[in-house]
């Protein structure tokens, strides 16, 4: 089995109380902070921007792992690099020239990272999987929190790793969606090696500490 990271998504996290979430992610050993940008546009929902990011940045020193679910994402990244943002994952539905939009990202000094819905197909990243420091993977179709994760997006994470390996690409393969003690597994077996988790870490019924650590655990079942 590949080493692993947990990115807790803050989106699911309670605001009120955001530098003690924050806090309680580094507290019980997250490797990334992972902050879901959507524009309502492409996406239904509209959530943070810039200044959160910026607020989140003054608040720890994880790295913080940006997925930009917006429609012209080209225009955005200056402004979420600047703000402190690690990673920058964009969509190959919302990039005309993503070969163009991963070099850029490269050059605000950001990891630069690719991602694509649950119906565009794994060939869709063929061209830039040679270009890029992550591919994020939704097992559920973006936009609402809480949704129940897709059973077969685990096909498609395999087909990316045997990619990747094929490549000898360093690159991440992340996850996102109904992540959970349950599936997290499914997805490592898989090819996965990093995994978000919004409801099954921020919403756990003894806090978020517990939530993460039941999520590292399930893999030394």
């Amino acid at each position: 089995m590949q080493p692993y990271l947990l990115a807790p998504s803050i989106i699911a996290s309670d605001f009120t109380k955001l530098g003690d979430e924050i806090a309680a992610c580094e507290s019980a050993g997250a490797d990334w902070l992972h902050m879901d940008v959507m524009d309502g546009h492409f996406v239904p929902t509209i959530t943070v921007g810039p200044l959160f990011v910026e607020a989140c940045r003054r608040a720890t020193k994880l790295p913080l792992d940006v997925h930009l679910m917006v429609t012209n994402p080209d225009q955005q990244l200056e402004a979420f690099a600047k703000a402190g943002a690690d990673n920058l994952t964009v969509h190959v539905e919302t990039c005309p020239n993503l070969a163009q939009t991963i070099e850029k990202i490269k050059s605000l000094g950001c990891h630069a990272g690719v991602t694509l819905n649950p119906p565009t197909p794994a060939s869709a990243l063929d061209a830039v999987l040679p270009l890029v420091d992550l591919v994020l993977v939704m097992s559920v179709n973006p936009g609402y929190s809480g949704q129940a994760f897709m059973p077969e997006m685990i096909g498609k994470v395999r087909e990316i790793r045997n990619k990747l390996n094929a490549l000898r690409s360093k690159a991440f393969l992340e996850v996102d969606g109904g992540i959970a003690v349950e599936t997290l597994p499914l997805m490592h077996e898989a090819g996965a090696n990093v995994f978000v988790a919004g409801n099954s870490a921020f919403k756990h019924p003894m806090g978020v500490e517990e939530g993460i650590r039941l999520l590292r655990g399930c893999l030394r079942a």
